[in-house]
């Protein structure tokens, strides 16, 4: 794909500042936009935005397809006359440098039955006209959704795997009997999915406008605990009792002598297939609904994944299984081009890991930018992820989500890399996350990226995710006061040397 050389900041909304006990969409959202903006930076990477659930993961949604509730603005909703500032008066004292989930979920969800009560008794004819408008174009998926997590209120927040065996069956009967029982809980979890589209839009438009593209995020595989899973049983590998039969992971390698076990259930892929690829094209479609770019997490899986038979309690006996290839994505190209016009795939393909010769095929097969992450890289002057092995067609980052913080990295590394790094990059390791950043931004990669832990040169401490670590992860947020002229004159200045 043709990518012009652009640069951006790699934040989560949840990461934003604000008073609310987590980020979201709202005034500091529209701030973080203008920064990136005048500090002429063109991307906002995300992570997925889907609602999370246990171990709060974005990676690990109810859906596929809904947004996530907590980051709507109460601020927006205040315009709104949705709420009012009286609604906050019971705010707890939460801490404005971590989310924590605990705390703040049960004030957040509280907060926005006050505003579907408000909204019930007392709402402008537009805004009901809005909301059934939105009904309609995203009853494909929202219905089963709201029906979902209505059931899964009802009987205590667990997994649909615990529900009665008719509602677990999806029987017709059970399901229209509790559509019935659950009306009120259903028009609810509609609401809230109309007031994220409805804020995420404006704030997407708002970026265009000001130049800046939305980079989304599409994890391979959906979580078990989801909408997803439990309305499409036919396009998953599960038992009679709905319970997965196999379950996907990463064999045995170099960093994890057991692998890794994700446990997310695996896809059909001859039922998708025979279905044109029904599930995968909307997907696609509600994601570029949201962002201008998606990263495909795990694009390797697309060409061949690992199969791990269920009940295992490491990812050591599996299989090598072929993907979909370019069936699926030849599928997607038609698709997007009948609805979007683009005879190209909007897609960073992440291809990370141990990478074989038909996922490179696959890749370069859509002209599909992958990913270098520099701290990878200090092992050898050959190392493909240092900045004079790029091509151009790549997505070159400091690190991701799932790395420590580049001075984290620096702190920590093993003395042999790090003696690497300050050698190839020519420095003393004083400033080291800004070092990091010029050899990204100063690479050939069309696309430069680094996380707002490293432009604010933040330790360890400030990682957001541990991916082998249950709990504590995904809760680090900025400081109102890091969005400052300082910092914006210093990313300005690095775009303008390097032409991004």
């Amino acid at each position: 794909m043709t990518f012009k050389r652009v640069s951006g900041i790699l934040l989560h909304p949840s990461s934003l500042p604000g008073h609310y006990g987590i980020g979201d969409i709202g005034p500091q959202a529209y701030r973080f936009v203008d920064f990136l903006a005048d500090s002429a930076c063109n991307l906002w990477q995300v992570l997925p935005l889907g609602p999370t659930g246990y171990g709060d993961s974005p990676y690990q949604c109810f859906s596929a397809f809904a947004g996530n509730p907590y980051l709507i603005s109460p601020d927006e909703l205040i315009g709104d006359g949705l709420l009012t500032p009286e609604d906050l008066h019971d705010k707890p004292a939460f801490d404005e440098t971590r989310v924590d989930f605990g705390n703040f979920i049960p004030w957040k969800l509280s907060l926005l039955g006050k505003a579907y009560d408000r909204f019930v008794a007392n709402s402008e004819a537009g805004l009901r006209e809005d909301l059934s408008t939105f009904r309609a174009s995203n009853a494909a998926w929202l219905d089963d959704f709201a029906l979902f997590m209505s059931i899964k209120e009802a009987y205590g927040g667990g997994c649909w795997d615990g529900w009665p065996a008719a509602l677990r069956k999806r029987d017709p009967q059970a399901l229209a009997e509790a559509r019935k029982t659950y009306a009120e809980s259903i028009a609810r979890y509609v609401f809230y999915q109309f007031l994220f589209y409805r804020q995420w839009r404006n704030l997407h438009t708002y970026a265009n406008q000001r130049g800046v593209k939305i980079v989304g995020d599409i994890p391979i595989f959906v979580a078990y605990d989801s909408a997803d899973v439990w309305s499409h049983p036919d396009l998953f590998y599960l038992d009679e009792a709905g319970k997965p039969t196999v379950v996907a992971g990463v064999p045995p390698d170099f960093f994890s002598a057991t692998g890794q076990m994700w446990g997310n259930p695996l896809y059909k892929w001859d039922v998708h297939k025979a279905s044109g690829y029904a599930w995968w094209l909307e997907r696609m479609r509600a994601t570029l609904n949201l962002v201008d770019y998606v990263r495909l997490d795990h694009f390797r899986g697309f060409a061949g994944y690992w199969e791990i038979p269920a009940g295992n309690d490491t990812a050591e006996f599996g299989r090598w299984v072929p993907g979909p290839g370019a069936d699926l994505f030849d599928a997607l190209m038609a698709d997007l081009e009948s609805h979007l016009g683009t005879k190209e795939l909007p897609i960073i393909a992440e291809d990370l890991g141990v990478i074989t010769d038909d996922v490179v095929a696959l890749r370069e097969r859509y002209n599909l930018p992958g990913m270098k992450i520099l701290q990878f890289g200090f092992t050898s002057p050959s190392d493909p992820f240092l900045p004079h092995n790029y091509v151009n067609n790549c997505v070159a980052y400091t690190g991701t989500h799932d790395n420590n913080t580049a001075r984290g990295w620096y702190e920590a590394a093993p003395e042999q890399e790090r003696e690497f790094a300050l050698k190839y990059l020519g420095v003393d390791g004083s400033h080291f996350a800004w070092d990091l950043i010029r050899a990204v931004w100063s690479s050939t990669a069309v696309f430069s990226v680094a996380p707002m832990q490293d432009f604010l040169n933040l330790g360890g401490e400030a990682r957001m995710n541990f991916p082998s670590r249950l709990g504590g992860n995904w809760e680090w947020r900025m400081k109102d006061s890091d969005l400052n002229d300082t910092l914006l004159a210093k990313i300005r200045e690095l775009n303008y040397l390097y032409s991004r």
